[in-house]
């Protein structure tokens, strides 16, 4: 009989033989491990560029929250801003930071190492690509402001990932991932998260209303649409759309407000309600779901497709966009950082766009179709349809 799962063999019993890429492999692994074998590659020629850009990113992986906190204090100190009209040198910068010089100088010197900032050659300090960046990007900055919440949840990643953390920062402050009753939730109790949202979501509206042309259709419905970020540039982009937006009662409110200061109250309907719990409105021949899926689990999830797809008319469509696992170039954003996101905050996870078709064609869409976004890293895009009545 052959051994139990999960068991090693008896001594003296055959092992299954390896094919050859994992005898490949488990070669490579044992030389790579090797301290000798590392040393000689980092100086042979033909080995020393790959050594030596393997060290580096170990290292960062070491000293990745060393540079968050080197950006944190960055943003805190309005760092960015101070040097947008023009390089300045340490002695102007320091009395403006309240940073005594020598720590100044400290803190200058890292951002530059970063690519946050360029030293110049009489020794003053310029915004580089990434400091300017996030100058015209003030979200940015309000995600790194809030991470301080995720690295008190990340203290210590063990204990979150076997669940012996207890309750989490992310969970308090995402309060419909666990509440029982998300209808009931104050304004008090969504203030904080719906404006880290709207700030955020300026991000990638525009990407999302490149990639799919929501214009040949007479009404949209954005379903947890916060305080109505996407909603209002897609008013702007499209002008003869109608809209209609859906998210808890109190995130409504708020969105009714936004919509009133921008003059589109006439233009955009707020409901109040949990996407959740029971049908969406109806009214709608397309939908959008908005980084709302990621926060999900799957059965969750497969209830929102489906009141989608149940709210839709035939010929209607979906649209989900979000960032996605396993994104080429974007792998640590999906499966990383929204990994261990979601984890933390207590639902949800992020998903292939493959995986969001199979869901999307379990729901009843056809013609599913991965969509092209100017950045795919910050969302990816899938689509798909409600058949029409004749099909």
């Amino acid at each position: 009989m052959s051994p139990r799962a999960g068991t090693a063999p008896p001594q003296g019993a055959p092992v299954q033989s390896l094919g050859w890429r994992e005898r490949w492999r488990a070669f490579r692994n044992a030389r790579v491990a090797s301290p000798a074998f590392q040393r000689w590659a980092a100086g042979f020629p033909l080995t020393r560029g790959v050594a030596r850009r393997n060290t580096r990113a170990l290292f960062d992986l070491c000293a990745g929250f060393v540079y968050s906190q080197i950006l944190f204090a960055c943003i805190r100190l309005d760092l960015f801003r101070t040097l947008q009209d023009g390089p300045l040198a340490v002695e102007v910068l320091s009395p403006r930071l309240r940073l005594a010089p020598e720590r100044a100088e400290r803190l200058l010197r890292a951002a530059a190492s970063l690519g946050l900032l360029s030293r110049l050659p009489d020794g003053r300090y310029a915004l580089a690509d990434l400091g300017a960046a996030l100058v015209g990007n003030p979200s940015v900055a309000a995600m790194v402001e809030h991470h301080a919440l995720l690295y008190e949840d990340l203290r210590d990643p063990v204990a979150l990932l076997r669940g012996e953390a207890g309750p989490t920062r992310l969970s308090g402050y995402w309060p419909y991932a666990e509440a029982d009753d998300s209808v009931a939730l104050t304004a008090g109790a969504v203030a904080g998260y719906s404006g880290l949202m709207a700030a955020s979501q300026g991000l990638i509206a525009e990407d999302v209303l490149d990639a799919y042309g929501f214009g040949r259709h007479a009404c949209l419905m954005d379903v947890g649409g916060g305080e109505g970020a996407f909603l209002s540039a897609a008013a702007r982009r499209c002008p003869d759309l109608r809209l209609m937006l859906l998210d808890l009662p109190s995130v409504a409110e708020r969105a009714r407000h936004r919509f009133a200061a921008e003059g589109l109250a006439d233009r955009i309907a707020c409901h109040g309600g949990s996407f959740l719990d029971g049908d969406l409105p109806r009214g709608a021949d397309v939908i959008s779901l908005v980084r709302i899926v990621h926060d999900h689990d799957d059965g969750a999830a497969m209830r929102l497709l489906r009141a989608a797809y149940a709210a839709l008319p035939p010929g209607g469509s979906l649209v989900i966009a979000e960032p996605m696992s396993g994104t080429p170039g974007a792998e640590p954003i999906g499966d990383a950082y929204f990994g261990f996101y979601l984890l933390a905050m207590g639902s949800g996870r992020a998903r292939s766009a493959d995986e969001l078709g199979r869901m999307l064609a379990e729901a009843g869409f056809t013609g599913i179709r991965t969509l092209r976004t100017r950045r795919p890293l910050l969302a990816s895009a899938v689509s798909g349809s409600r058949p029409p009545v004749n099909v």
